[in-house]
């Protein structure tokens, strides 16, 4: 089958998308890619077609490979929007470059549009072998999927079964140029090593290592998907929903994990947290076992990569975001007919018609008493423990007070004071959203 005719069949699924994006790095893979599209872009009726060039500004001959770029799509009719972006100085670079320019194409794809990349097969084993030295899971040895979500698209990567050799000999064919990025000779670079000392060593006792090794992260894959489908068959009785919807945290009913197996509790929240954070490895799963088997009143926390997991109230919270930033004092609230927003802690309203003022809006620091009509003064932190109002919350509850006088608590209309009772004050919580690509 030709470079056109498997194209072609590999992108069936989404000839309808309102746009597909190109990722080009003016590299062989995304150069043959482009080409291979734009010239289909003749005899097809294809969506419109359009390249992005991420410039990491990593190195100096990389300056020069926007303009390449330029004159490469000028050449043949293709749109390209070329995005800066700025990379952390961390200690892996390349992840940090991949980070930033992830979240680049996040912005820019559209809804239902499509990212193209050019991953081809032998990348696909480099990914397997480079992920097996480093102790990955079935999840990780599944390699490169062929299309995933990103944002409010997909990306799909439509060449993942055609070998460089492949995409070589097309660009010599047609005559294309590209350029050649300085640090994919670096030895130093684990990928490298495997690419240019450990995989020719393979081809010469195993000319088809590539191959199979490519099809071990197909079978690899499909195995990932058995497992995804029985986390979701455990995780479906935890999936109950919160008495405090609310505050808008995904959440987990603990007793239901604790009736599995050790490894099959571990599956589900792999399932479950891996669109929340990066997992951890095997090692560090030790903060789960801490947190499950933390005495019954404790309030244990396991921290990840991206956020908390927390267990109160038998059930299990994932805390990020701005749960994860303390909040500053609130505003004063001037306009009572209008949304008060509070910073890193959401926004605050009245349901129905305020009390009279001068009104103030705090959060707790110890010691605050309500006068409940029928009860007397009451201790809010009794009041909050008679409602299991979870702790990582109680910091951030906001408090309405009339001066010094409490009136009410947010979101829970039986702790209000003597005053009038036609209003609630109702507290829209800040969610987890962190800008997770």
């Amino acid at each position: 089958m030709s470079l056109h005719a498997r194209l072609l069949a590999g992108l069936a699924p989404w000839r309808a998308a309102p746009a597909w994006h190109i990722a080009l790095s003016g590299g062989l893979d995304s150069t043959v890619l482009l080409h291979l599209l734009a010239s289909l872009g003749h005899t097809e009726h294809l969506p419109p077609l359009h390249a992005i060039h991420i410039h990491h500004g990593l190195q100096a001959a990389a300056d020069g490979w926007p303009a390449h770029c330029q004159r490469l799509c000028d050449g043949l009719g293709v749109p390209l929007q070329i995005i800066s972006v700025q990379v952390a100085p961390v200690a892996s670079v390349e992840r940090a470059a991949r980070e930033a320019r992830y979240q680049a194409f996040t912005q820019v794809v559209g809804e239902g549009e499509v990212l193209l990349t050019a991953q081809h097969r032998d990348d696909q084993a480099e990914t397997l072998l480079f992920r097996l030295l480093r102790g990955a899971g079935v999840r990780g040895l599944a390699g490169i999927p062929a299309s995933r979500p990103l944002g409010r698209g997909m990306v799909i990567r439509p060449l993942l079964e055609c070998s460089r050799e492949q995409l070589l000999a097309y660009a010599v064919e047609h005559g294309l140029s590209w350029v050649e990025d300085p640090t994919n000779a670096d030895p130093s670079y684990a990928r490298n090593h495997l690419r240019h000392q450990v995989f020719p060593q393979f081809a010469a006792h195993w000319p088809q290592a590539a191959q199979t090794l490519a099809r071990s992260a197909a079978h690899l894959r499909e195995a990932q998907g058995l497992l995804d489908d029985l986390a979701a068959l455990d995780l479906a009785p935890a999936q109950s929903q919160s008495p405090f919807s609310w505050l808008r945290l995904p959440s987990l009913a603990l007793q239901p994990l604790l009736d599995l197996s050790p490894e099959r509790q571990r599956n589900a929240l792999r399932h479950w947290l891996a669109p929340l954070t990066l997992l951890p490895d095997s090692e560090h799963w030790a903060g789960w076992t801490d947190l499950r088997d933390a005495a019954s009143d404790a309030k244990p926390i396991w921290r990840l990569a991206q956020g908390e997991l927390h267990r109160e109230g038998g059930r299990l919270w994932w805390l990020s975001g701005d749960w994860l930033r303390a909040p500053r004092q609130p505003p004063s609230w001037l306009e009572t007919t209008e949304a008060l927003h509070l910073a890193a802690n959401g926004q605050l309203r009245f349901q129905g018609e305020a009390p009279q003022g001068p009104l103030q809006v705090r959060y707790r620091q110890g010691g605050e008493v309500l006068n409940i009509p029928g009860r007397g003064h009451r201790d809010l932190k009794r009041l909050l423990n008679e409602h299991a109002i979870p702790a990582f919350v109680r910091a951030r509850l906001p408090l309405l007070f009339r001066d010094d006088e409490l009136l009410a608590v947010a979101n829970l209309p039986a702790i209000r004071g003597p005053a009038e009772v036609h209003w609630q004050l109702q507290w829209q919580a800040p969610t987890n959203d962190q800008r997770l690509s």
